[in-house]
């Protein structure tokens, strides 16, 4: 297969989950490479899981909100299943994230996303008492950067997606649920898709090219580092705070 970009240079940001400090450095290496090699067409996309776990949920949202916002470097936004899980609470805060675990459990982080709206006392045995301050708390922008995030983006021969996808099924078949919860039998599978699919979602300990897809989520609010994968034409490399590398 072919592999292009469509002229473009994408960097493509794995998962965020309120790693404030992560991100604004990440920011600053990406406009530090693009001053060194300056490109015309540079496009930013990250790929979703913007809250949650991490220390500044909040902040995080207000400075992509303001990044998308400056027209000198263009931003795409895709759709997480932790932002699903934001956005669920605030609709039907009863409702459950998994089978077993409710969005404020703090294996899910929801708590911590709370507390960066300054709602300290929550608690994933009573997720109502604490829903009416943070329906107050969100401000409508938010709920709106969240809820407007793309499912999927396509740019030359790469697919960007939270999580994956259903193999062997057409992209306008695919599920919403897939595209941001599937694991298996998406990482498992060895296809060529017709393109390569860039996503987050599962952590792994370096950024991984496997052919027919590349993992971005190297853990950053799991004390990893917060990476973005660099693709320009036929060449992959890592973006991270070591630098940028060839991705092998």
């Amino acid at each position: 297969m072919a592999v292009g970009t469509n002229n473009r240079r994408i960097y493509a940001i794995g998962d965020i989950h309120g790693s404030i400090d992560e991100l604004g450095s990440l920011w600053a290496n990406i406009q530090a490479d693009l001053s060194a090699r300056p490109h015309d067409a540079p496009l930013v996309v990250f790929l979703g899981d913007y809250t949650d776990r991490g220390r500044d949920s909040r902040g995080v949202v207000e400075q992509l909100i303001a990044w998308r916002d400056d027209t000198a470097l263009e931003t795409r936004f895709i759709y997480g299943n932790h932002d699903h899980c934001f956005l669920t609470y605030l609709s039907e805060p009863l409702t459950k994230s998994t089978p077993t675990l409710h969005w404020l459990n703090p294996r899910m982080g929801g708590d911590k996303t709370l507390a960066s709206y300054g709602i300290a006392d929550c608690s994933d045995e009573d997720p109502l008492a604490a829903h009416p301050a943070f329906t107050a708390a969100v401000p409508r922008q938010h709920v709106t950067f969240l809820r407007t995030a793309e499912r999927m983006i396509r740019v030359g021969s790469y697919l960007f997606v939270h999580a994956g996808i259903r193999p062997n099924v057409p992209l306008p078949e695919q599920e919403e649920t897939d595209l941001i919860w599937i694991r298996a039998p998406f990482l498992d599978d060895k296809t060529d898709h017709g393109f390569i699919v860039v996503h987050g979602h599962t952590p792994v300990k370096e950024v991984e090219h496997h052919g027919n897809r590349i993992a971005v989520d190297t853990g950053a609010v799991f004390g990893g580092l917060l990476s973005a994968v660099v693709l320009e034409d036929n060449s992959a490399s890592v973006l991270d705070a070591r630098g940028l590398r060839q991705l092998s």
